[in-house]
């Protein structure tokens, strides 16, 4: 008998062993029995060869009459032709280059051959079957009623390693498998009708029907969603019992001032979203708070009012953005909107300001010298910053507070890095504009409390968005050109989105899908490649702009943005498109985030395709801020029908992001997913599905809280504590530590 630990060299062999290790990274037992089957074929029951069908799946019981091979007339190799006969009819079995089985297939041989019933020269043939040779004994009788009907597993396999191979080495280890301890309490499986974890491994590899492998999978999902969220559930408690610095509201500090000067009337989201921050700051121990919402929901505000909130108190908040087009853009609308609030120390500075202070890594030395005196005195109340906040250089007085917006583009030691110039653990809110599906707050952020704005401010202005066809409709290209100078003529705005910069550009300034494609753009504009050419090169900025200045554009004064430009002309472009100097800006993704002109009404985004859902939805934020109406054009040359036009059309028939974060993790890999939320690797959780399962991981969630609230460190549950340690690899918990 063997254990779950037990390596695979003791019950299959070396050779076997070595190459399910070399191939699949499996060596122990454990390892073996969690790779699962990706999908099950299912024989039919006996056919009797008079009776087959063309096109339907079956298995015959039959005997080899005669055997041939001959060489294939229109490729290399050879052909084998068996043909079997059951005493009614005849039937020939085809394989490819594999000679060999010419050894086990001979005249007077019997044995059950499966697969799909074809045609060739009025032939009936089975193309490279599956079959079982029975004993030429003629005890025929277990092994007839063990493959025929039977579920077939199809394992996740390499050329080296066949999915039978992986088969027959499962079979083995079940044959010889100790009793299997289960991890989960008995009243827990009791609740919820969970099948023992034995008998769920022996069904997902082996089962008898359809009935039992849904029960073995649905109880196997149970151990991943487990392992997870008693993880989480144990780091929301640890969190807990760490100090930090309360920082209760004042009733007449900066934070009051300000939201006294406040020219409209928060959303009733705002308020009571900051109540629960409020709430949050004012105990001693640290905040760890996710904050989603819709674009424009005024997810920036709500961070303004918590950094004051920690002002008032004699700390400092520190606001992290991933690029410096952003940061930038941070500073100067936390400055517009704080006004004589922002000006502690100057002429006509309100009694209770602060100030706030802009550090990136491009200042000039003098601008930077004077940023980190700021930051170390406490003079800055308020910090905004890119990765640059994280050097070793930048020194905090009292910080308690740090915001990460669009925390997805950060790594974890990053944020990690920031958070630790506190005294003690500052408190942390955590942002983002991409709505999260329920099951992935859950799972990937299960360790935050979530707050969600789904509301958007009065006067916010709607986005009408449609798909322009610019190689089957030629003419709503011209159109889209029409309109943009329209806008400009009417006194506004515009965007023009490529997904590249040109030549050597890094992968950050790239759209997200297919930009695996050569370096070099043409400047051919979508709708000028001809049907049935090879797909060009995605369009670049550099090769766009003149193209559209000598071209549909032409006389509109254009500007130009992208990573790479040097740090202090992406301000002077932004600055100038701000005040109304540039008509028509094209840039990269730069601008998908943050960026907030309320005058820019139309954004065209060419090769629309090559973007995901979640960053079209935000790009089309970036209009309609104003009190005029915004227009999103996704001009594409994707045809109707693909897939990537049906996203396309998905966006633009919605404004509802929450709706659009489903759809794009029904496109993406949930792997991925929940990789990057244990190690930033690919996941050990293989069945669980975000979206498929979401019941399943509430009620896993609301069951790890209960238990890990009676049992901290799992003392009563030995068997669920080694499934965490064993999820929890020393990276995976330094992450998850860290996070």
């Amino acid at each position: 008998m063997v254990g779950w630990g037990c390596a695979l060299e003791t019950v299959l062999g070396g050779k076997t062993a070595a190459a399910l290790a070399r191939q699949l990274d499996l060596h122990t037992v454990g390892d073996l029995l969690r790779h699962y089957p990706r999908r099950y074929d299912e024989r039919a029951g006996l056919t009797d060869l008079s009776q087959l069908v063309i096109g339907e799946q079956v298995t015959v019981l039959a005997e080899v009459v005669k055997v041939t091979t001959r060489r294939m007339r229109q490729r290399s190799g050879r052909l084998l032709e068996v043909v079997v006969g059951d005493g009614h009819g005849s039937l020939t079995l085809t394989f490819f280059n594999q000679a060999w089985r010419e050894r086990e297939l001979y005249p007077g041989r019997r044995g059950l051959f499966a697969g799909k019933v074809t045609e060739f020269n009025r032939t009936r043939q089975l193309n490279k079957p599956d079959y079982l040779l029975l004993p030429e004994d003629g005890a025929a009788g277990d092994a007839v009623e063990e493959f025929v009907g039977a579920l077939v597993p199809v394992y996740p396999a390499t050329l080296d390693v066949r999915s039978w191979v992986i088969s027959r080495s499962v079979r083995l280890v079940l044959d010889q498998l100790d009793p299997v301890p289960d991890p989960l309490p008995v009243a827990l499986r009791r609740r919820h009708r969970l099948v023992d974890r034995g008998v769920a491994l022996r069904d997902i590899h082996l089962p008898p029907d359809r009935r039992a492998l849904t029960a073995a999978r649905t109880r196997l999902k149970w151990d991943e969603a487990m392992a997870v969220q008693v993880t989480l559930a144990q780091r929301r408690r640890a969190a807990l019992a760490d100090p930090a610095v309360p920082w209760p509201p004042h009733p007449d500090g900066v934070r009051a001032a300000f939201d006294a000067a406040l020219p409209f009337t928060l959303t009733a989201g705002q308020r009571e979203v900051g109540e629960q921050i409020a709430a949050d700051l004012a105990r001693a121990h640290p905040m760890h708070r996710l904050l989603q919402g819709e674009v424009g929901s005024g997810k920036t505000l709500v961070a303004l009012r918590a950094m004051l909130q920690v002002v008032d108190g004699g700390g400092q908040a520190a606001l992290l953005a991933p690029t410096e087009v952003l940061a930038a853009q941070h500073a100067r609308s936390l400055t517009e909107m704080l006004g004589p609030l922002a000006r502690a120390g100057e002429l006509g500075a309100a009694e209770t300001a602060t100030r706030l202070t802009l550090l990136t890594g491009s200042l000039p030395a003098a601008a930077r010298r004077r940023a980190l005196l700021a930051a170390a005195s406490g003079e800055a109340g308020i910090v905004v910053g890119t990765h640059a906040l994280i050097q070793d250089r930048v020194q905090f007085a009292a910080l308690g507070l740090v915001v990460v917006d669009e925390q997805h583009r950060f790594g974890v030691e990053q944020r990690d890095a920031l958070r630790a110039k506190g005294e003690r653990p500052p408190h942390l809110l955590v942002m983002t504009a991409t709505p999260i599906p329920r099951t992935v707050a859950m799972t990937v952020f299960g360790d935050l409390e979530t707050s969600a704005l789904r509301e958007l401010p009065a006067g916010r202005s709607p986005i009408a968005t449609s798909v322009v066809p610019g190689r089957e409709r030629p003419a709503w290209l011209d159109r889209a050109w029409q309109r943009i100078r329209e806008e400009v003529a009417a006194g506004r705005q515009a965007y023009v989105v490529c997904p590249r910069i040109g030549d050597g550009e890094s992968a950050d300034d790239t759209a997200g899908p297919d930009t695996g494609e050569p370096d070099t753009a043409g400047p051919d504009l979508p709708g000028t490649t001809a049907a049935g050419e090879d797909r060009r090169a995605p369009l670049a900025v550099a090769d766009v702009l003149p193209t559209l200045a000598a071209g549909p554009l032409a006389g509109l004064r254009l500007g130009e943005l992208h990573g790479r430009l040097p740090a202090d002309v992406k301000d002077d472009v932004m600055r100038r498109f701000t005040t109304g100097e540039i008509d028509v800006l094209v840039a990269t993704t730069v601008v998908e985030v943050g960026v907030d002109v309320p005058n820019a009404t139309v954004m065209a985004v060419l090769d629309a395709d090559r973007f995901g859902v979640s960053q079209l939805h935000q790009l089309r934020g970036r209009v309609g801020r104003g009190r005029a109406p915004g227009l999103c054009l996704l001009v594409t040359d994707a045809g109707p029908g693909t897939p990537a036009r049906e996203r396309l059309d998905a966006v633009a028939s919605t404004q509802d992001g929450f709706e659009l974060a489903r759809l794009d993790l029904e496109q993406r890999r949930e792997g991925d997913v929940l990789g990057a939320a244990q190690s930033g690797r690919q996941s050990q959780l293989s069945l669980l599905s975000l979206l498929r399962d979401e019941q399943l991981i509430v009620d896993a969630r609301a069951a790890a809280s209960e238990l890990v609230d009676a049992d901290p460190d799992l003392a009563g549950h030995p068997v669920l504590a080694a499934e965490v340690a064993a999820l929890l690899t020393a990276e995976r918990a330094e992450y998850l530590e860290k996070a």
